[in-house]
């Protein structure tokens, strides 16, 4: 009887842990090859959305752009 509650148990471990890689797998985040930022601009971070990417500048400004067409559709100013 404990063998086979362990066996179940060991099972349950082992089933999770492959529907949690599996699940992962599938966010690898895409950038375009490559991103033309406005003049001067240099960037300090990146973040990733569903259908945007954002770039964090020295300067203080978040370049929102298109993921599909890698143009700029907005910038927030932070200062």
């Amino acid at each position: 009887m404990v063998m086979a509650l362990t066996a179940v148990m060991i099972g349950g471990v082992l089933v999770t842990f492959a529907l949690i890689v599996i699940r992962l797998s599938d966010r690898t985040p895409t950038l375009p090859d490559q991103v033309e930022l406005p003049d001067g601009a240099r960037a300090v971070a990146v973040t990733i959305g569903s259908n945007w990417f954002a770039v964090v500048t020295e300067d203080e400004r978040i370049l929102i752009f298109d993921k599909t067409t890698g143009k700029l559709r907005q910038t927030v100013t932070t200062n």
